[in-house]
């Protein structure tokens, strides 16, 4: 599918202090002149788990299926769902190598909302000026520093 059929634009990006480490995801969701920032993060996870979790928050806030244009600089997520997903459901969430899928929970909760809405994708290169991209990047790195600020006022609280 094209971006131009598509309902909804989701823009997506994760971010992480350390790897694995402090990280922020954050998903924009763009209908007709609509615009809905989407943002959270963990105190201890992984870059591609951020990823994941961005583009599945995005995907979660739908309210009914539409197809939806994902536009990510990760192509980790989108390699995962177009090209190893499907080998990964035929060899029982295992990889080429036999070793268990890194992060199958989230690959699971992203395979069912792929699902249900019709996803296309596209990658930017990250860094790269892309205006929705470097939102993204800037509300997920903001995420990311608040777990981090949050952690270290708990470590101060508790001497």
């Amino acid at each position: 599918m094209s971006a131009q059929v598509a309902d909804v634009f989701l823009y997506t990006d994760g971010a992480c202090l350390g790897n694995p480490g402090p990280g922020g995801w954050a998903a924009i969701l763009k209908w007709q002149e609509q615009t809905k920032e989407l943002s959270g993060g963990q105190l201890d996870t992984t870059n591609n788990q951020m990823e994941l979790t961005a583009v599945i928050r995005g995907l979660a806030a739908l309210k009914r299926p539409v197809r939806v244009h994902i536009v990510t600089d990760s192509k980790y997520v989108m390699n995962g769902v177009q090209d190893w997903m499907p080998r990964w459901k035929q060899n029982n969430w295992r990889t080429a190598a036999k070793k268990p899928v890194a992060n199958k929970e989230l690959w699971l909760e992203l395979d069912a909302l792929c699902q249900t809405h019709h996803t296309s994708w596209e990658w930017v290169k990250g860094h790269s000026g892309h205006p929705m991209n470097e939102r993204c990047d800037e509300l997920a790195s903001r995420e990311a520093a608040n777990i981090t600020s949050r952690e270290a006022a708990n470590i101060t609280s508790q001497d």
